[in-house]
């Protein structure tokens, strides 16, 4: 028989992740590699497992994430979006823990596009009075 598993999918920048949660002993496994070999900073590892933290869960569900897009810092963001959403998908009374950590509202904050007339999004040609 097949585990049951919780869906959740994280955004960040330009990072989105797919969670799948499981009943488990508290493995996360990203792109296929241990959460320790695909992260090299701790910080990142202790952002990644700060909602099973809040929520009183750790070593309760295995995590297996599918990532791709921008940087380690976006991806590891986008992550613990995911892993918040899958939580509350499966253990809704979660909910108020998980939210007033933060953890399932979406980061916004975005590349800005570049304009034209300008040389970046904000940056403009160099002035000069002759």
């Amino acid at each position: 028989m097949a585990k049951e598993q919780f869906l959740g999918t994280g955004r960040r920048k330009s990072s989105i992740a797919r969670v799948r949660l499981m009943q488990g002993t508290g493995n996360i496994t990203i792109n296929g590699k241990d959460i320790e070999e695909y992260f090299g900073f701790e910080t990142l590892k202790m952002l990644v497992r700060s909602p099973f933290e809040v929520a009183e869960r750790v070593g309760v569900y295995d995590v297996i994430v599918n990532v791709s897009g921008g940087g380690y810092t976006g991806q590891a963001g986008a992550i613990r979006h995911g892993i918040a959403r899958a939580l509350i998908v499966a253990e809704p009374e979660l909910r108020d823990a998980v939210k007033k950590a933060g953890f399932l509202t979406r980061d916004s904050r975005m590349k800005e596009r570049k304009k034209y007339g300008l040389k970046a999004a904000r940056r403009a040609p160099q002035f000069s009075k002759r």
